[in-house]
């Protein structure tokens, strides 16, 4: 096995929305991505409606990225109700999708789920009341536990948290305060807290904050495209 380095750095970033006429911008941003980074993590929201043909758009600008590309979907990809035929089209173009797996590139493993919504803190939403509430909250629950059984699996000195949800209320700050609620839950840090975490990477909250902490300490970066970055760019470039 190659030396473990001393710093790792991934490029990350969400919510591409890519329509199908979507020019090669992308195409343009994943080669600069390719001379910065070691790897690229896709937080969500790949495609605008989850169209087959969105994925397959993405496919093609990412042939333009010579590094491991890891990700995660996110709402937006479920739209359509097509979200297998979205995931083959991006796994035959390499993408190493996660959905409760871990991918590990020299040293680092990546840990991702998508994540659900519920709210913050000691506002989350509870299972109490109509069964439509508790499917609801079940829903977040078992995305909560789909992350603490990946986690248990890593052995790994440093790991990386791969969301669309957020895990903290900090990340989402800027938006609306109506619909925090539907931006996250709290769930998702309660779990990531339970491991030592190197990072956490989410998006869906386009109008968020860029950093934050779990209550125990652990780094979260909201990376969704149109979020500042320290980068300047519309990616993250995150050293672990």
């Amino acid at each position: 096995m190659p030396a473990k380095p001393d710093a790792f750095t991934f490029a990350a970033i969400g919510d591409l929305h890519v329509r199908e006429d979507r020019s090669s911008l992308l195409r343009e941003l994943f080669a600069e991505i390719s001379a910065k980074a070691e790897v690229l993590v896709l937080c969500g929201d790949l495609t605008d409606v989850g169209k087959p043909r969105e994925a397959e758009v993405l496919a093609e600008e990412l042939r333009a990225c010579s590094i491991p590309v890891i990700g995660v979907l996110g709402n937006h990809d479920y739209e359509s109700d097509q979200v297998e035929d979205v995931e083959k089209i991006l796994k035959a173009a390499g993408v190493h999708l996660l959905n409760g797996q871990s991918y590990e590139a020299n040293g680092v493993a990546f840990v991702g789920v998508k994540g659900f919504v519920g709210g913050f803190g000691r506002r989350m939403l509870a299972s109490f009341g109509e069964s439509v509430v508790k499917s609801f909250v079940a829903e977040s629950m078992a995305e909560a536990i789909r992350l603490e059984n990946a986690m248990r699996t890593v052995r790994n000195e440093r790991a990386v948290v791969v969301l669309h949800y957020a895990p903290i209320v900090d990340t989402v700050e800027g938006e609306p305060l109506e619909i925090f609620p539907f931006l996250g839950s709290s769930r998702l840090a309660e779990t990531i807290d339970r491991f030592k975490v190197s990072a956490v990477v989410h998006g869906h909250a386009h109008h968020g904050r860029y950093q934050g902490r779990t209550p125990r300490g652990a780094p979260v970066y909201n990376v969704a495209f149109t979020v500042e970055k320290l980068s300047g760019r519309p990616y993250a470039l995150i050293k672990v």
